[in-house]
């Protein structure tokens, strides 16, 4: 019963109905902020799984990942961005995956603006002088704007008006209309207002725009009222204040940033902006910007500097001259100070000796390095060392403007000054650890004072645990938390300038070598298999350190079952040669080395796979009793012959919504083959309720896989008995009619009280059948682009039917009905048409009538005796104008020949072809039979 998938797409709701849709592929258009649904009805079995994907990528980044793969894609409050080309994917393992698209046109229009600028002539020779003004509107909208202008209440048109002109530059592609006012006279000046409009398609109405034009119109100007740039302290309030000082209209003022936005804490008050208890992160460039839609906008900045002190640092540099790297009496040495500082003009040092002050001298020259060099620095030289110039030397780093803490920074320069040594401690290399550890690198530095050490990776050009390419350390210790094994190799420690001398770098190496466990495949595998057959596991080694020493054993439970070494090979296998009831279970095999073990997991079962339900067939049972109903349901199983014979299948149910479920065994007699279909009919079912349905299948093991479904009460029985099948095109899938995929547009569900009659309003129903306003009915719309002679076609679901002797050749008979609506100066035909199960390239003609029936609804009845499943087409065909539309509504199939008294002659109504009212086709002989249990 395998079947590969099928898909198409469907939508709940109408589409926009407007001029610019191209009917040659399908297009869904909504309004911006509407909600979008799209349901992709599939067929096929097993069950296909759904996808949605959009163009360029997967639907899953721009919606909720559960809609993603369900089967109805909802998308509430629709924005323009998620427009586009929507693919349903169905696959299900048979042949190619089933694809079907639709492109979603979401239609918005936004507010216009009006922009207006002046160019002034030349004076040439004095006898020259223009003024010429240009109004711009521009809006954002889909599909594309159209503009109009008034000045006051008058419209405008192109040549309507010599001083006026009106165009749509080229390179703009319409989306702007501009306004040009030439050589401005006194009637110029007026109220100009700008109307945009999309033609209300979506139902979007036109928005307007207006702008004052007069003799002060003029751009904005603007004035800071600040300093620039502006020097804080940090934790003091700022106030930046912005004036405009012309513009007609009054400008408006907002605030920018230069990188990033305001800062949370900013207060705003029109042109004012206040920023509280500043910080080093508050600085930059802010900008007043002023725009009242003439001209360019006006703009003014000023730079907010917020002073800082930070990062301290010293290195002492022996005397150049000599290749000696230790302080000597009677030679030069320099000590050196820098610091980071905002503004750097407002740094200054000071140096100390012993916390003496200290002045530049001949033996004590005091320097500031050149800023483009090495900002933020100063030197001490002392010239021709002397043994009482021991001591400690100070340099302070201060701010003119005050308000920052001072650094200051202590170097000690005595006999024991020395320059610095590493060394690694002999049991500190190579390092052994585990994956998982915490482990300490250890540099040991000597000398004095003790630089920084920096630390990085000697054997790969790779980032550090920390994911910086150096981390410092001023004791010497690297320290790495949660070892893993990319961690292994050579790291480097070497001493930095810093805090230390000015001399060459001394370095050392640490290898460091991280064990970890094996990892195996696979982690975890479930073999189903009946008792009595074979079963064999494989654990495959991927990676593991150290490699040798590797050891393997299986066990079932806590019972070992084997163990041994590994040799070359990198996996073992265990083989259970038949299974009995005591062989199933957990089977783990450990693998191990010094690190640890990695584990393989095998759950040998007997459960029987999950049954597939089976969705392709119309499930409802007809039943001739008012308040309950009755469902076929029908599955296939799932690999049947992979455990032991399937005894018998557990059938719970329960009411939607209900917490209990009610239990009943479904006994199964022989082997269930492959693909089998297997029917059982739940009776007693009560109407309109869903019910929730699990099926167990049940083996000597004991209970498999459980599947479960929803079943729904459908009002529409396609099967025609008694009672008859009856559609009034009130729910919302239609009574499962379909649309043709061969026909040039589709038949629209539509009600009085929704339709938009601006376009056509001398054609079409002004209520349903019924004379309800809010009643629905199926018809064609003709508006533009919609061409003469161009078809929709309405298909009905496949109705069953059976012969009343089953031995016999005689036909049932069926009495066909409904109502139509043929109004307009338009009208072209409606046909109906036979097509018999099978005969799919045949269409027996039924019924046809053209030209207008006037402003009611009409009744069609005729006879049908098919031999064998049919479905009923409509056709509706355009005809040469607009006021064309044909409705139906109310179509019936009663078991049974029409009455006589209710048929007209020739079962026809005025207009129809005769003939083919009363039809009786070729018998084929049909046997159905419903059992209660079916395979």
């Amino acid at each position: 019963l395998a079947a590969p998938p099928t898909v198409r797409i469907v939508h709940s709701g109408l589409a926009c109905n407007i001029e610019e849709e191209r009917y040659s592929e399908r297009v869904y258009t909504i309004r911006e902020g509407e909600t979008l649904e799209l349901t992709c009805l599939v067929t096929g079995h097993p069950r296909p799984q759904i996808r949605w994907t959009k163009t360029a990528g997967s639907a899953s980044d721009r919606f909720q990942d559960s809609s993603v793969f369900n089967e109805t894609l909802r998308i509430s409050n629709i924005q323009r961005h998620q427009g586009g080309r929507y693919y349903c994917k169905a696959e299900n393992g048979l042949g190619s995956p089933a694809i079907k698209s639709i492109r979603v046109d979401v239609y918005y229009l936004d507010d216009p603006i009006v922009t207006v600028h002046q160019s002034i002539g030349e004076a040439k020779e004095q006898f020259y002088y223009e003024k010429t003004v240009f109004l711009r509107c521009v809006a954002n909208s889909n599909p594309p704007v159209r503009y109009s202008w008034r000045r006051g209440q008058e419209v405008l048109l192109q040549g309507s008006d010599k001083g006026v002109e009106i165009y749509e530059p080229f390179f703009t592609q319409g989306e702007t209309k501009i306004l040009k006012l030439k050589n401005l006279r006194p009637q110029d000046y007026a109220n100009y207002s700008c109307i945009a409009s999309v033609r209300n398609v979506c139902s979007i109405p036109d928005k307007m725009v207006s702008f004052r034009l007069s003799n002060k119109t003029a751009s904005p100007s603007i004035k800071l009222l600040v300093d620039d740039p502006i020097v804080v302290n940090p934790g003091e309030a700022i106030t930046l204040v912005c004036v405009t000082t012309g513009g007609e209209p009054a400008p408006s003022l907002t605030w920018v940033r230069s990188v990033g936005v305001l800062p949370n804490k900013t207060v705003l008050n029109g042109g004012t902006l206040t920023i509280p208890a500043i910080t080093s992160e508050d600085s930059g460039t802010y900008s007043c910007i002023a725009n009242n839609n003439v001209g360019n906008p006006a703009k003014k900045s000023t730079n907010i500097i917020v002073r800082a002190l930070k990062k301290g640092r010293f290195w002492i540099t022996p005397d150049p001259y000599h290749k000696d790297d230790n302080i000597q009496i009677g030679r030069e040495v320099k000590i050196s100070c820098q610091v980071e500082a905002i503004p750097s003009e407002e740094l200054t040092f000071s140096w100390f000796k012993n916390g003496r002050p200290l002045r530049s001298s001949e033996r004590m020259v005091i320097t500031q390095t050149d800023p483009d060099v090495s900002p933020g620095t100063t030197n001490l030289d002392i010239i021709d060392l002397k043994f009482t110039d021991f001591g400690t030397y100070t340099c302070v780093a201060s701010l003119k403007g005050g308000g920052i803490s001072d650094i200051s920074i202590d170097v000690n320069i005595s006999s024991s000054t020395v320059p610095p040594n590493l060394t690694v401690p002999q049991e500190k290399s190579p390092l052994v650890t585990r994956e998982g550890d915490t482990i300490e690198l250890q540099c040991q530095v000597t000398g004095k004072p003790k630089p920084i050490i920096l630390w990085s990776r000697a054997d790969k050009e790779v980032a550090m645990p920390d994911g910086a390419l150096q981390t410092e350390s001023y004791d010497g210790i690297l320290r790495i938390v949660n070892v893993s094994r990319e961690m292994s190799g050579t790291y480097r420690c070497q001493t930095s300038q810093y805090n230390g001398f000015n001399v060459k770098p001394r370095e050392a190496l640490v290898q460091l070598i991280v064990q970890y466990p094996p990892a195996v495949e696979p982690a975890f595998l479930e073999l189903r298999q009946g008792q009595g057959r074979a079963v064999t596991m494989s654990c495959r080694v991927l990676r593991a350190y150290p490699t040798r020493v590797l050891s393997y054993e299986w066990r079932l439970g806590g019972r070992l079952l084997r163990s041994g070494h590994f040799d070359l090979q990198d996996s073992t296998e265990f083989t259970v040669s038949s299974l009995s009831r005591d062989s199933y279970g957990l089977y783990n095999c450990n693998i191990i080395n010094e690190a640890g073990a990695g584990r393989c997991s095998f759950l040998v079962t007997g459960k029987a796979y999950a049954p597939e339900f089976y969705y392709d067939t119309y499930n409802p049972l007809w039943q001739n009793r008012p308040r309950v109903y009755s469902y076929s349901l029908q599955w296939t199983q799932m690999n049947p012959s992979a455990v032991d014979r399937i005894l018998a299948y557990r059938l719970g149910i329960r009411q939607a919504g209900q917490q209990r479920w009610w239990e009943q065994e479904i006994t199964v007699n022989g082997n269930i083959q492959k693909g089998e279909l297997i029917t059982y009919n739940l009776t007693e079912l009560i109407k309109p309720e869903a019910y929730e349905v699990r099926l167990t299948p049940i083996t000597r093991f004991g209970e498999g896989d459980s599947t479960i479904r929803v079943i729904k009460y459908s009002g529409e029985d396609p099967k025609p008995k008694e009672k008859g099948f009856h559609c009034g095109f009130e729910d919302g899938n239609i009574c499962l009619f379909t649309q043709d995929d061969t026909d040039n547009f589709d038949w629209t569900k539509q009600s009085t009280a929704t339709r938009d009659t601006k376009y056509t309003p001398n054609t079409g129903p002004n209520a349903d059948r019924t004379g309800s306003k809010e009643g629905f009915y199926m018809y064609i719309e003709t508006s533009r682009p919609r061409l003469e002679g161009e078809k929709a076609r309405l298909v009905s679901p496949v109705f069953s039917v059976a012969p009343k002797n089953p031995y016999g050749a005689t036909n049932t008979a069926y009495c066909f009905s409904f109502y139509y609506h043929m109004y307009g100066q338009h009208i072209g035909s409606l046909n109906v048409y036979l097509r018999l199960k099978g005969q799919t390239a045949i269409e027996n003609p039924l019924w046809s009538s053209s030209g207008n029936k006037g402003q009611h609804w009409n009744q069609a009845r005729l006879n049908i005796n098919p031999p064998t499943s049919f479905q009923l087409i409509f056709e509706g065909i355009r005809g040469p104008g607009i006021e064309g539309d044909i409705a139906i509504d109310d179509v019936s199939i009663v078991e049974g020949e029409c009455m006589k008294s209710d048929q007209p002659a020739n079962n026809l109504r005025s207009g129809a072809v005769g003939p083919l009212a009363h039809i009786r086709l070729l018998p084929l002989l049909i046997l159905m039979s419903v059992l209660s249990h079916q395979r």
